[in-house]
């Protein structure tokens, strides 16, 4: 797709995120199966629901703008995914295993703050009124569960693996 315009960069932004989140649909799954502490499953588990309801809203985004996502994919995204299924074959199920999967997912949270965070001040510049309520929504959404991720993280779930070591 030959990028020559505002509107033509945001549409695109929109289809790499669409297909980041398509991504993360899949692989959340993985991540609830391979961790073991139960509030990291149960975090991975609520963040699947919320992620297919972003994908709905994408989907409500494009609508709204009478544009259709391109087909394209998210390679910053399958980068990440690939890097979480390393975790997962290469560490031990357990603490440090649930630890890095926490930091592996806070890079995926903090890639879609990102591109939330683009989509939106492009939407604000083009005047798309109805789409940024839409896209501010899902990256607030983005924002809590980088902070539940954190408070997983400084709960305890860094010092068992901590421990698990020593």
């Amino acid at each position: 797709m030959a990028i020559k315009t505002i509107e033509d960069l945001f549409i695109h932004e929109l289809s790499d995120t669409y297909s980041a989140e398509k991504q993360m649909t899949k692989s959340l799954p993985r991540l609830a199966k391979a961790a073991t502490d139960e509030g990291l499953v149960a975090a991975f588990e609520a963040h699947l629901t919320e992620t297919e309801a972003q994908v709905e809203r994408l989907e409500q985004v494009a609508e709204v703008l009478g544009v259709k996502l391109k087909r394209i994919k998210c390679e910053a995204m399958e980068g990440l995914v690939d890097e979480a299924k390393e975790i997962i074959d290469s560490i031990d199920a357990g603490p440090l295993r649930d630890a890095a999967l926490i930091g592996g997912a806070q890079k995926a949270e903090h890639y879609e703050i990102a591109a939330y965070g683009t989509l939106c001040a492009m939407a604000k510049s083009l005047g798309y009124k109805d789409a940024l309520p839409l896209l501010l929504e899902t990256l607030e959404e983005e924002k809590a569960t980088d902070e539940k991720l954190t408070i997983l993280a400084e709960q305890g779930g860094n010092q068992r693996a901590a421990e698990q070591a020593a």
